[in-house]
This record gives structure tokens, C-alpha cells and sequence, in this order.
């Protein structure tokens, strides 16, 4: 299923003209605002902004500064801006209360932001992806990749330091939650 990737032109009326006329040939919608009700917009997340006007703190714009524009070399632009929208979506992800980039390994609550190590991005997205607890034996097969049943405390291990990470880092005692039926995120 592939996501609808619309441009927003604000306040642009002569480019969105142009590319209304060659809107057949684009691989994504387009569409004009006239106002300023950017709230709304910065919410949806295929989207890509070029405005007249230069909007602070606002994600996936794109800025024109040189007169004239090529109309190719511009949709180049937008098509690529489309593509890192893209990635960026499908490398971040939400456990819990926090953010996890899975390109950077950081955990991210607010302001504040944590390194996590690979076995650590990886217990808390198979976590995450379940919603309901999971027993150790089910983490060991599945991120580690034990298929016999080994005496090990490795998962413990790792999910106690875990725990202790995002406690130290954001005070915060119930991320993973264990209960006699194996581990889960607390959402």
C-alpha cells in the first residue's frame, strides 16, 4: 500500500499554476494554501511544503531562492525531499512514550535523548511490534537467535540494563514492564 505524497504550495499562486499543468506527469498530488494553517498541515506526514515565505521550525520545506527555476531540476528536488520524508518515516518509530531512530540509536523524549546499543534497538522494537508480554525464551530465539533452551541470563541481563538506562536518563522506572508472563512496553 503505498502512502499518498501530496505538495502544499503556499502562496505561490504563478508555480502552482505551472505545476497544475503538468500535474499528469508528477508522481505526487498537488495542492494550493492560501492561508496560514500550517498546524494542520505539519501533522500529516506526506507532505512537502514550498512557500513563498520562509516558515521557521517547519519540517519538509522546500525553499526557492534562485529566479528563474528550472521546472525539472525542481521536481528533482521535491521527488528527493519525497524520499528522505520517506526514510526518515520508516526509521522512526514510537515505544511507549518515547521516539526510537533507528538510523542514530537514540531514544528521544522531549529535549532529552538517549544512545541505545543495537541488541538494545532491537528488544525494544520486537517489544514494541508484539503489544503483549513476552517471554524470555521468545526473546532469546527471536533477537538473539538461541533455538535451544540454554541456562542463560542474557535477556535479563540486557533488559535490566536497559530498565536502568531510560531510568537514570528519564526518570523513568516503567518503560519495560515484566509480569509472570515475560516483558512488555508499557504504553
Amino acid at each position: 500500500m503505498s502512502l499518498i505524497q501530496t505538495l502544499i504550495i503556499h502562496k505561490f499562486p504563478v508555480l502552482f499554476s505551472i505545476l497544475n499543468e503538468i500535474k499528469s506527469n508528477l508522481s505526487f498530488n498537488i495542492q494550493n494554501l492560501n492561508n496560514n494553517d500550517f498546524h494542520e498541515i505539519q501533522s500529516k506526514k506526506n507532505i512537502v511544503i514550498i512557500s513563498g515565505e520562509k516558515k521557521k521550525n517547519f519540517q519538509n520545506q522546500i525553499n526557492i531562492d534562485l529566479y528563474p527555476v528550472n521546472i525539472q531540476k525542481l521536481i528533482e528536488i521535491i521527488n528527493v525531499q519525497f524520499l528522505k520524508n520517506k526514510f526518515n518515516q520508516q526509521n522512526n518509530i514510537k515505544a511507549g512514550r518515547y521516539f526510537i531512530n533507528l538510523n542514530s540509536r537514540a531514544m528521544i523524549s522531549g529535549d532529552k535523548s538517549l544512545q541505545l546499543t543495537e541488541k538494545e534497538i532491537k528488544i525494544i522494537n520486537f517489544l514494541n511490534n508484539i503489544k503483549e508480554p513476552v517471554s524470555v525464551e521468545k526473546l532469546q530465539s527471536e533477537v538473539w537467535g538461541y533455538k535451544s533452551k540454554l541456562e542463560t541470563h542474557t535477556v535479563e541481563t540486557h533488559v535490566y540494563r536497559l530498565r536502568k538506562k531510560v531510568e537514570k536518563k528519564f526518570k523513568d522506572n516503567f518503560f519495560i514492564i515484566s509480569s509472570k508472563n515475560g516483558y512488555k512496553i508499557q504504553e
